[in-house]
This record gives C-alpha cells, structure tokens and sequence, in this order.
C-alpha cells in the first residue's frame, strides 16, 4: 500500500495535498472510516482535484482506512487493507511527503489528543506479546480466523507422529495420565514404548475379532488388560475396536480428522467449572436485573447442553462415571428477593450440576453485602478466586478437568484460578466493552470514574492471552469483517495515554480462537406451529399482558388490537437502542397503522431501578411516549418474564403474524434472536455484530442499521406491506429462520464441539509448548504492576 501511495502521490501530489487540506477543513481531531469515506465522496464531486483523483486507486485506498489523526502539520492514518493486517503512514502537509509508520509511532501520535503535554519521544510503557509467539505456528488466511483446531490438527500432527517414529513417548504419557477416582483409564504400564503399542493394538484386534460386536467390556476386559488396555476405549467390543483402530491409524498416517475423532473419545473431561461473578446470577426472578440479561440464559442453557452431552460420552467409553459442573459465582447476602443468597442451587433440567456461590470479601476479609456493578467489582477478583477455587476443589474433591471463563470478570478469574489449579483454560468474552463506547481507550480517563475501563481492558488482555483457547459466538465477534474490525481484532494495538501502549496485544490468527455458536433451548423455544407443545394455559395471561388495562408495572393500551405486533424484548440500557427503536416507529405514520409495538424492558417507574443508565432510559422512553402520544399504539411492560412465559410470548406474536425486532446499536451474539427465530418468528436484527451472521438477509430474517432508524422503519412498513399482499410470505421468513437455527444454532451442536475442543486442547497442552510459559511469566508480572494498582484504586 505505500508503494501504491507514493506512485499516486508523484503523479497526483497537488491533487492530494488539496485533499488533506479539505480534511484538516473538517477541524476534527479523530476521523472515522466513515467521515474520511464521506468525506472522500463528496470531495471525488465537488472539486476538480476530486475528479482527477477520483480515476487513481486512491478512492479504494481510503477504502480500507479505518481512522485518521489529525494534528498539523501532520495527518496519520490507520489502514486495514485486509482482515487483522494493519498498516499505518503519515502526511507532512507543508514538505507534502508520505511516509510509513510503525504502530508505535502511530499511538504515540494519537496519544497527543489526549496528552500534549507529555515530551515527545518519551518512553512509556509498551505491551508487546510478539517475540514471544514468534515460533508459534499461526493461522495465514483470514476465511480460517475461529477454525484454530482444525489448523492445530493439521500443524501438529505430523510433526509430533514424525518424532514418535524415534522413540517418543508424549503420546503414550498422555494416554496414561487419564484416571478417574483413583481408577486407571487407557493404557497401563505393560505398554512401554509405541513399538509395543502398536503390538498390543494388533493383538487386541485379533481378539476382539472373535467377539460379538455387542459384547461388553467385563466379557473382554482381563485379555485386554493384559495387553496394556484398561477401561475407557468403548462401552462394547463394537466400540472399543473402532477405538483401537482410531489409534493404529493415527500412528501409521496421522490424519487430521481421524486425530480429531480419537481425542474426542478419550474419557478427558468429568467435571468443569464455570466462572461467571458478576450480576444477579439465579435461574429464576433475576434477568433484567442490572448487569443480569442473556449471559445467565446462555449459561444454564449450556450447563443442560454440556451435562447431556458429558453422560453421552462417559457412557458410550463404557465408564459408569458420574459427572459434575459447578457454575462459580458471587453470593449476595442481600439477594433482594432472589436466590443469590444461597451457597448451593441445583440447576433445573440436570442430574448433578449446581451453582455454587462465593461472597466478595473487602480488604479486612469481611463479606460485601450488596450488589456491585460489574464496573466495580474488580478488587474482589483475586481473593475471589482464591477462595472460590478451595470451594471447588472441595465439591469436587480434586481439580475440575476444565475451567470456562465468562465476560471479563469471569475470564480473569479464570485465568488466575487456571494457572493455579494447572487446568486447561476456556474463554467466553460474550461482550468486550472496549468496543461498545467509541474511542473508550483514547478518552479512558474521563471514564473512569464510572466504567473503569483501564482496569477490564488490562484484564482482557490478561484472560485473552493465557487461555488455552477463546470461544467466540460468530465470526465477526473475532475478526469482524471487511469493512468492520472485530471486538477482538480491536485489541491487537490500542492505547491508554499516560497508562500503556499496546502494540501488540491479541492476534485474531492465533489458533486458540474457535467459533461455537450457540443455540436456544428446544424445550422451551420451539416453532408456534408445533400444537401439541404449546402452552396453551398462558394465553389468557399473555393477553391480559399485552392487551389488558394499565397498571404500575406497564404503560399503554393498545386501542387496535387486531393489529400485528412489533416485539422487542431487552435490558433498557444504552446499547440495547430500544429507545432507539421507539423513536424510529413513532416518525413513521405508516408503519403505526400498520402495527402495534409491544415493549418488554426495564421498569416503568425510574424510582425502581438502582442502575444510573437504565434510568435515563426509562425517563427518555417516557418522554418519546408523551411527545409523540404513543399510549394506544404501544404496550410497554416492565415486567420481568420467565423462560417459558417468553417462549410463548414469541410464538403469541407470531399466532397474530408479528415480528421481532432487535434495535441493538452492537450486539456480541444476540441470543433474543436465536430464539424468536427459533419459534417461527420473522425476525430484523440490527447488522452490528452476530445477527448479521445469524440472520441471512430476506431469506432467513432481515438486517437493519441502527444509525439508520428512518430505513430500518420503513423497511418494516414495507414488509407488513408485502405479507397483506401476499401473505405466504411472512410465512417463508418464518421458515427461512427455523431452517437457519436448525442448521447452525443449536444446544446440541454447540456441546458436542465445545467438548471436541476441551479434549483436543487438552491434548496438545500436553504434549506441545501450547503452554506458553514465557508468555503467561510476562503476563503475571503486568498483573501485579498493572492490573492489581488498577483494581485496588477502583476501591478506593
């Protein structure tokens, strides 16, 4: 690209300078892509240099800059000519000279904005995790960014079987390492080195050959022991030969898929925590709740998922194991009518999983009573994890097998309880905030007073970079797109002025990232087609919800009630735009005749909402009601809604032809549109984030641009308009989307890869330098320099 740029700039250097004067016309400091892309558009129509440049590649360069910095004499540019390939260059407007910069330079200019005052050219402390994964193989083409198992398999397979041909013995030394309650899995010590593997795998062929394929291991079990095998192969002869044979091919030819196969099947994994501390975190009364929405749901869920898929497993090795998860978070003594005040809570819908929770201590080892906003809850963490780490290993009674992280908090908790219980790490961001408020890094100081975003981002640089593997909802959420940069791709150089640089921090071609979507529960979001399932027993509630008389806990009387619905349902914050979306409906006359809009969010008495943000909306909702006289054509209920009355307020709207829509300005995943699709409703979900990979645009739903709240409008209007002309059509979107989620968004998919990769990881942790352990030093020591001052002026 600077190659392309000088050649421009010595053919067209008058022309460019006249347009880096129009950009310093714009008297801005910081210019987005879409200022310098707007900008560019009007400039290529307007002047003669424009339409001189307008016939260069410069157009399609500019393309690819994601942000400009301004500061005279001198324009520095950040250009992303390709997903997580950064390049950044530099304009003299006076000597009219281009340049290239390194990232460093870049930041440190940037830094000026925030911080002129500081001398240039002085040293500040710069994260930099490069040389240390030098050697380390990574990911070339961006379509493999979240398929990082499959380029590990691919990697590392050959060159470890190629060394097991001299004598190796990492693979039997893993194979060994499996027991359980004192029980020896796999292989025993009659097997000594691979010559005599490879031995006893023909010798047990031979004689489970003249078996029957149904045939259990008790019937085989002394022959087979003798040989070096023990329990865990397979739960009959059928099984435990196609294991055997798993292995014999895998040492003759490594291949990817057969690798795969066979460590899937080892008996790896009997017991996970997952990290989860901040919010109301119960299965019943808390969603809505501050800091309380779609993780808690996603959690349970996964909790059933994984469990069910756990016993599948266990049993179909022939072990008789029973397995345990204990979702780790924080006890609340002052639950305000939840169960957040108990130690233990079974999960509904398992055998053997609970919550267990864990009270935040303050510096004199006294339990913090009160809620905490996730902003605030850092200087607990550690001795948190401490604590919640001897609980678990006392459920448990040992180690758990693999620890998940959640959200910020909960990914660094796990990081720290990781490295030491010495377990196999997994992390699950669900959101990374630096993403949602716009230059939240640059400007970093003036929220810190209430976000504290020094401190998460140092934690997500921490968690990100010591898990053993990263999961992600969608593609975007890693990489973003072409035109986008992804929630974890923005972490790769950043800075905080006066704090740290980073000029390497994460990088999205690192093989621990994996994509895993997940899904809705099947038992209570199903398609409103599906009669004999439907809770018919609520409707008379339902109705009375959405079209009975007001009360304290909603606002509006829809005066139409044959009228479709519009429905959304979310947490009444900022980023959720629901706000937004109420504004965008009461400006479109045609649309408030074609449909009714039904609200579920927040409270409807500010007074009953403990969380600053939440309140300015309630407040500006109801001023938007009152100027644009909303209450017969919206129904707005500040209830809180359990799973199963949801499940069938989604397929209530749908019976009357409805739609949902999701207004979100960002949203990480978007787990309300999963389930709207996943009960047969038409869905329109903003295209900031996972619903425009869920959602396959005018097939399966459709996308909206939240900063764009007139077309979003209209393109509702004109759907209701399509399905009165043609009503089959509402019809095909909604099959469009079970089909979708059918394919791609369920449970069971998301178990069944989640425990692949837990066993995969596992396995090359142990057998490679996966570990990183001059990574993990580097980072224990920006923890105590960086992270724990951070937290502990939180407090303060």
């Amino acid at each position: 690209m600077p190659t392309r740029l000088n050649d421009i700039l010595r053919r067209h250097g008058d022309e460019i300078h006249v347009l880096m004067e129009f950009y310093f016309s714009l008297g801005r400091s910081l210019l987005l892509r879409s200022d310098l892309w707007d900008g560019l558009q009007q400039f290529l129509g307007e002047t003669d240099a424009g339409r001189v440049l307008a016939e260069t590649e410069l157009p399609a360069i500019i393309s690819t800059v994601q942000e400009a910095v301004l500061d005279s004499p001198w324009i520095y540019f950040a250009a992303r000519p390709r997903i997580g390939r950064w390049t950044y260059w530099c304009y003299h407007r006076e000597r009219r000279e281009l340049d290239t910069a390194p990232v460093s330079r870049f930041l440190a200019f940037k830094e000026r904005l925030v911080s002129p005052e500081h001398p240039p050219g002085e040293r500040v402390l710069e994260l930099d995790l490069g040389p240390f994964n030098r050697e380390f193989p990574k990911l070339m083409e961006a379509r493999s960014i979240g398929r990082g198992v499959e380029f590990l398999n691919r990697r590392l397979s050959s060159e470890l079987f190629h060394e097991l041909g001299r004598g190796d013995k990492r693979l039997l030394e893993f194979l060994r390492v499996h027991q359980s309650r004192g029980r020896q899995l796999m292989l025993n010590q009659v097997i000594g080195d691979v010559a005599e593997l490879r031995r006893a795998l023909r010798r047990a062929d031979d004689y489970l050959s003249n078996h029957p394929p149904q045939a259990g291991w008790d019937e085989v079990a002394d022959e087979l022991q003798a040989l070096g095998f023990e329990m865990g192969w397979g739960s009959n002869v059928e099984r435990i030969r196609d294991s055997l044979l798993l292995l014999s091919d895998i040492l003759e030819a490594p291949e990817p898929a057969s690798l795969e196969r066979f460590l899937g099947r080892l008996p790896m994994i009997f017991s996970l925590a997952i990290l989860s501390p901040h919010g109301f975190f119960a299965q019943h009364n808390v969603t809505g709740r501050p800091d309380t929405g779609g993780q808690v749901v996603y959690i349970l869920d996964q909790v059933r998922a994984l469990e069910q898929e756990m016993y599948r497993r266990i049993r179909e090795q022939g072990l008789d194991i029973e397995p345990r998860i204990l979702v780790v978070t924080r006890l609340i003594p002052e639950a305000q009518g939840t169960t957040c005040d108990q130690r233990m809570e079974a999960i509904d819908g398992t055998r053997n999983a609970h919550i267990l929770r864990v009270p935040f201590r303050d510096a004199q080892g006294e339990v913090v009573p009160q809620w905490i906003s996730r902003f605030e809850i850092w200087p607990y963490l550690e001795t948190f994890a401490v604590e919640a780490g001897e609980q678990i290993l006392l459920e448990l009674g040992g180690r758990p097998d693999l620890i998940i992280g959640n959200y910020s908090d909960g990914n660094l908790v796990a990081s720290l309880m990781a490295d030491r219980l010495q377990v196999t790490q997994c992390n699950i961001a669900h959101a990374l905030e630096k993403t949602k408020y716009l230059h939240s890094d640059l400007y970093w100081q003036a929220h810190e007073q209430q976000h504290h975003f020094a401190c998460q981002f140092t934690a997500d640089l921490i968690s990100m970079n010591t898990a053993n593997f990263i999961i992600a909802s969608t593609y975007q959420e890693i990489a973003g797109t072409t035109e986008s940069v992804g929630q974890y791709e923005s972490h790769m150089a950043f800075t905080l002025p006066g704090l740290y640089r980073v000029v390497n921090g994460i990088d999205v071609y690192d093989p621990k990232f994996n994509i895993v979507s997940p899904g809705a529960d099947a038992a209570t979001y199903f398609p409103f087609t599906d009669a004999e399932r439907r809770l018919d027993h609520l409707h008379d509630d339902i109705h009375e919800l959405v079209f009975g008389p007001q009360r304290a806990d909603v606002r509006g009387e829809l005066q139409q009630p044959d009228k479709p619905l519009i429905f959304t349902l979310a947490r009444l914050d900022t980023i959720k735009n629901i706000t937004g979306l109420v504004q965008w409906y009461a400006r479109n006359p045609a649309l408030r005749e074609q449909a009714n809009l039904l609200v579920v969010a927040g409270h409807i008495d500010p007074d009953d909402s403990t969380d600053a943000e939440e309140r300015g909306q309630i407040e500006k909702l109801h001023g938007l009601m009152d100027e644009y006289q909303l209450d017969a054509q919206l129904r707005w209920v500040g209830a809180r809604l359990d799973k199963q009355f949801c499940g069938e307020l989604y397929r209530y709207v749908a019976d009357r032809r409805g739609v949902f829509v999701q207004p979100a300005l960002f949203e990480a995943f978007g787990l309300t549109v999963i389930e709207a699709m996943s009960c047969g409703l038409p869905t329109f979900a903003t295209c900031f984030g996972g619903p425009q990979e869920i959602i396959e645009h005018g097939i399966s739903g459709f996308h909206i641009d939240p900063n764009h709240g007139a077309a979003a409008a209209e393109n509702l209007s004109r759907f209701f308009q399509r399905c009165a002309d043609t009503p089959k059509y509402w019809h095909t979107i909604s099959q469009g989307g079970l089909q979708r989620v059918e394919a791609r968004y369920t449970w069971k998919l998301y178990a069944e890869r989640m425990m692949t990769l837990s066993r995969i990881y596992g396995f090359w942790k142990y057998v490679t330098d996966l570990e990183r352990d001059e990574t993990r030093r580097y980072l224990e020591m920006f923890y105590a320099l960086q992270y724990r001052p951070l937290a502990r002026r939180v407090s303060s």
